[in-house]
């Protein structure tokens, strides 16, 4: 089992640990079924062990190359402080409270959102902080995702 998990390539966007652990519960499920159920084949076992195999590396395949896919297999990130000022609408709408994005300044260094140039929640559930002197003021990044939120909002 490890090694066939390990040998199914995965997304370098994708969130490792969460899919991982989803892929090893069901293959384990699978083949304990095979084990103590009616049919106590071997045969039984592979075959129900190859089909989520197989299933994970066309899904990582598909959400590899389609944009579309991605986002609703994995999600997007949301951003919950630009420029020094929370956006209370994504907060409400991802469910994240003032404590914990607090939490997550303190772990990165911050003592309060005015120092706070990004705070995105990624896909992973963490979340992202980057200080003013972080990002150059004529940073193209930072000005087309300004851009960006402001279009969406």
């Amino acid at each position: 089992m490890t090694v066939a998990t390990v040998a199914v390539p995965r997304s370098r966007a994708a969130p490792k640990a969460p899919r991982d652990l989803t892929l090893l519960l069901l293959l384990s499920n699978s083949v304990q079924n095979a084990m103590t159920g009616p049919d106590t084949s071997l045969a039984g076992g592979a075959v129900a062990a190859a089909t989520l195999l197989i299933m994970n590396f066309v899904v990582a395949n598909v959400s590899g190359s389609n944009r579309r896919m991605r986002r609703l297999i994995q999600g997007q990130p949301s951003l919950l402080v630009h420029d020094g000022k929370v956006i209370e609408s994504h907060m409400a709408r991802e469910h994240v409270s003032m404590d914990e994005l607090h939490r997550a300044l303190r772990e990165h260094g911050i003592s309060g959102c005015d120092q706070v140039a990004l705070a995105v929640l990624e896909v992973d559930g963490s979340i992202s902080c980057l200080k003013y002197d972080e990002i150059k003021p004529d940073a193209s990044t930072h000005l087309a995702r300004r851009r960006f939120i402001q279009k969406k909002q």
